[in-house]
């Protein structure tokens, strides 16, 4: 999810800016979701995501 944020982020830099801002939303759910998953707390009632 961080990753297709930054992607996103990027694309909407340079190409369309509301995408920007969709990326940006991703980085920040996806950094949430990694420091409670890190911390093993459960995610959405899981322990563990494959």
């Amino acid at each position: 999810m961080i990753i297709l944020g930054v992607i996103l982020a990027i694309l909407g830099y340079f190409l369309w800016a509301p995408l920007m801002y969709i990326g940006i939303a991703l980085i920040v759910i996806g950094a949430v979701f990694w420091v409670l998953g890190s911390t093993g707390r459960a995610v959405g009632g899981r322990k563990v995501w494959y």
